[in-house]
Formats: C-alpha cells, sequence, structure tokens
C-alpha cells in the first residue's frame, strides 16, 4: 500500500530545489541528488525520475511556477495511471 503523504514529502523533497519557473522535465534533473535515477517510493511502489516522467508525464503540464503544482500533477497522473491504489 503506497503512502500518498510520504510519496509527497519525497516528491517536494527531490524537486523543491530547481531553478523555478521550469519549463520541461530536463530543468528538474539538477535538482535531484542522483540525477534521473534519483528514486522515490512507498509501499510496493518505486519510481525513478525518468520513470515519473514517462508513468504520469501526461498529466504534466509545463512550465511550472512552484514544486507543489508540479507535484500536485505528477500525483494526480499516478493516480490516474492505478499506482496510488
Amino acid at each position: 500500500m503506497v503512502d500518498t503523504d510520504e510519496l509527497r514529502s519525497q516528491l517536494i523533497d527531490g524537486f523543491e530545489g530547481a531553478d523555478y519557473p521550469v519549463n520541461s522535465p530536463m530543468d528538474l534533473v539538477p535538482a535531484l541528488p542522483n540525477g534521473p535515477a534519483t528514486t522515490f517510493e512507498s509501499g510496493d511502489v518505486s519510481f525513478t525520475a525518468m520513470e515519473l516522467n514517462a508513468q504520469a508525464g501526461g498529466s504534466q503540464s509545463f512550465p511550472y511556477d512552484s514544486v507543489e503544482n508540479l507535484v500536485d500533477d505528477i500525483m494526480d497522473g499516478l493516480e490516474e495511471e492505478g499506482y496510488l491504489d
């Protein structure tokens, strides 16, 4: 079972160091501690930043002015794809 609060917190921690506004997923890479290989996990789900873009990227609408708006869309995308059930 995924702890959505934990996952949200990890995503915020991972992406908050980006230089906002961000205009594309590539603008987020320098903020990640392990670049695109940075892993976010909770319960039985685990995603690298690259996998997140592939799995939830359809819900993202760049540019983003804040980490909260970005993470909201990522979480919505994961939910729509059935990863947060």
